[in-house]
């Protein structure tokens, strides 16, 4: 709310219909309030937008028997800047949501992730969008039993600013709120970070791996009690939570070779049986293992650069089991079965 705000409410009290019309800042503030229904929260939409920018547009569209939604909001640009300011899609039918999976775990599964802050259900992909997937307690289960859920995929622009702390949250939670009540979904409302943190970018230079004490408190803890060979400089990069449908710990054994790493990744949803083909360096993982949590498949794997020195097999296929009984006990799942 640092310009238009301010600027609409003056504007507001001084101009005519037909000033109200044109002066920009009050066109930035209607857009702003009416786009994807008026989900989105006017502050984070201003902290968002490109500096000195305008807003220009707003879409929305609604397919009932499609079970999809979507909105959009771009702002002023010429042919090579992104106009794209959000753009969020919203998907309850299963085949879209495996779909939109498949797309972001083309590469078996172990594409870039980051991890959302501890509470959120999801994760932010490759491409730097916030995924989010929530039960839908009001659209029953599917032919197969199965709990039917929304899969929320939110996107900022190339030219958000998406450093602005805890905007991008904001908006994903507030897009994923609106789009279950217009999905009938009925998923219990979600709530933003109480501490306000930037989008996590997969693949940018922050965050970096840190001194594996580091990962105490979090869902890659159990790398600080599994009996690492202890001649190594390990250092852990983390990219989980306890709610998201996947998740990533990566273990590095120098600090500055990022190449040398193994690689540990949860998926959980039928979808995740689909995914158990390339590693990370384009060639079966290392080892796999699988769990039922909640009526649903859980595929963990362990995948390794070739220089990884001094981790022995029987090292790695430790690493595996302490990964996936952490996380089958986090979760409620059942005892995982291993593939070595």
């Amino acid at each position: 709310m640092r310009r238009w705000i301010k600027v609409s409410v003056a504007a507001v009290a001084v101009l005519g219909v037909g000033g109200y019309i044109a002066e920009p800042h009050v066109q930035d503030w209607t857009l702003a309030g009416s786009a994807c229904d008026g989900a989105l929260p006017r502050a984070a939409v201003d902290a968002l937008a490109p500096k000195d920018s305008h807003l220009d547009e707003e879409k929305s569209r609604q397919v009932d028997g499609l079970g999809y939604y979507s909105c959009s909001l771009t702002a002023e640009g010429d042919d090579v800047r992104d106009e794209r300011l959000v753009e969020m899609e919203a998907f309850t039918r299963r085949d879209d949501q495996d779909r939109e999976f498949m797309a972001v775990f083309a590469d078996g599964g172990f594409a870039p992730q980051g991890r959302l802050p501890d509470g959120l259900p999801g994760f932010v992909d490759e491409f730097g969008s916030v995924q989010l997937l929530l039960p839908c307690p009001d659209l029953g289960k599917d032919a197969e039993g199965r709990q039917r859920k929304l899969l929320v995929r939110t996107t900022l622009g190339s030219q958000t600013h998406v450093g602005v702390p805890g905007a991008a949250y904001r908006t994903a939670v507030a897009l994923a709120n609106k789009a279950s009540g217009k999905l009938g979904c009925g998923a219990e409302r979600i709530s933003v970070p109480e501490r306000d943190v930037p989008l996590a970018m997969p693949g940018e230079d922050d965050p970096k791996p840190v001194p594996l004490s580091r990962a105490k408190g979090t869902p890659c803890a159990w790398a600080t009690r599994a009996d690492l060979p202890k001649d190594l400089d390990w250092r852990m990069e983390v990219n989980a939570n306890d709610a998201g449908p996947t998740g990533r710990c990566d273990l590095y054994t120098t600090p500055d070779d990022t190449h040398s790493r193994l690689s540990l990744a949860a998926w959980y949803g039928d979808w995740g049986n689909r995914l158990l083909g390339d590693g990370i360096i384009g060639k079966p993982p290392f080892a796999t293992a699988t769990a039922r949590c909640h009526g649903e498949a859980a595929n963990y794997a362990l995948s390794a650069s070739d220089d990884t020195p001094g981790v022995s097999k029987a090292a790695k296929r430790r690493m595996l089991k302490e990964f996936a009984e952490d996380q089958t006990a986090r979760r409620g799942c059942s005892t995982p079965r291993y593939s070595f």
